[in-house]
């Protein structure tokens, strides 16, 4: 398929700038494949479409402060630093974009805070806008690790149009978040609370966990108009025992699978046996899914409602069909869903 294909007209206002007041409370359109309907209700309503022993399968992935404002030495031009991931923990080395990228240069200095509490050295270019910098701290890891969050940002993306403040530390993060290392927070989860969680548990719902560390890649433009020529940026995951044993136990009985989320769906789909049960290993994937595709261990995804060509409304195409989708979003569209990251919920069943 093409890239020109999941082109749609979006009206800007239907990008939601904040979450609800409460999670659960975000819309939720209910699709199922085999009917070809579609239904409006709340997200809170999901456990009505699962029964015992059914199993949501989560990305326990948690954002990190990963925005920092930054000073260049000498002519104190202001520089944005996001931090991709850390590319070597005793020397504090970090995979950044910078912007703008054309005034960041090898050897040059960067200072952060109001008193300079900070500073890095960049030492390579990776890409046009990615550098290799060096913070130059002698302290220790965990006061390392702290004022990193003391002066970075909560990562939203930048068609929020606001800064980003105490509720949102909260709010773009899901209740389950353990393992950090994201610089995206997996949105489909972000709608489940302590709460719901628990009434899907006293009706027999299993939720089982990966860890899928979001990066930009998962959101960086594609550039390709021929799909199978896109290359995604790996991110790491890890799937352990645990997890395996729930979804397996599940398959087996021939109960439903749910992933919740992309990544989660990104995950699954990336560790397999040969008789498609899940298996548990640990690593780097780079897998893009675009139509067609046949998936392995998932039958229903939930996913928010996505921006135009995207690698993520790609995905939800690939499972629910092109076509199927699509209309779907023209009914969103018409019905003013909330779309993008802190927008509403579609349940694929």
């Amino acid at each position: 398929m093409k890239l020109s294909q999941f082109k749609f007209d979006l009206p800007l206002n239907l990008i939601a700038q904040n979450p609800t007041k409460k999670r659960e409370d975000s819309r939720m359109m209910v699709i199922n494949r085999k009917t070809g309907t579609m239904e409006n209700h709340h997200f809170r309503e999901i456990l009505d479409f699962f029964n015992d022993k059914d199993v949501f399968v989560v990305n326990n992935t948690k954002v990190f402060p990963a925005r920092m404002y930054g000073r260049k030495e000498k002519t104190g031009a202001k520089i944005e630093v996001f931090l991709l991931r850390e590319l070597n923990k005793p020397n504090r080395l970090w995979d950044v974009i910078v912007d703008p990228a054309r005034k960041i240069r090898v050897g040059n200095k960067l200072y952060f805070g109001d008193n300079d509490e900070m500073v890095a050295e960049v030492i390579d270019n990776t890409t046009s806008r990615g550098r290799t910098i060096k913070f130059l701290w002698d302290g220790t890891d965990e006061e390392f690790k702290k004022m990193l969050e003391f002066l970075g940002e909560t990562p939203l993306p930048k068609y929020i149009k606001r800064k980003p403040d105490d509720m949102d530390r909260e709010r773009y993060q899901t209740v389950y978040a353990k393992y950090e290392g994201a610089v995206a927070a997996p949105t489909a989860g972000m709608h489940f609370s302590r709460e719901l969680i628990k009434r899907c548990e006293i009706k027999g719902i299993r939720f089982a966990e990966l860890t899928l560390h979001t990066g930009l890649g998962t959101f960086r433009p594609i550039e390709v108009e021929d799909l199978s020529k896109h290359k995604m940026d790996a991110e790491y995951y890890k799937i352990d025992e645990t997890a395996t044993r729930i979804v397996n136990k599940a398959r087996e009985g021939n109960h439903r699978i749910c992933s919740i989320g992309t990544t989660t769906m990104r995950g699954l789909e990336s560790s397999f046996t040969a008789e498609r049960f899940l298996k548990s290993s640990e690593g780097w994937t780079n897998m893009f899914i675009h139509p067609p595709y046949d998936f392995s261990i998932a039958d229903s995804l939930v996913t928010n409602f996505h921006l135009p060509k995207t690698s993520l409304l790609i995905m939800a195409c690939a499972f629910a069909g092109y076509d199927l989708v699509m209309e779907a979003y023209k009914k969103a569209i018409k019905e003013k869903y909330r779309f993008f990251t802190y927008g509403d919920a579609m349940l694929i069943i």
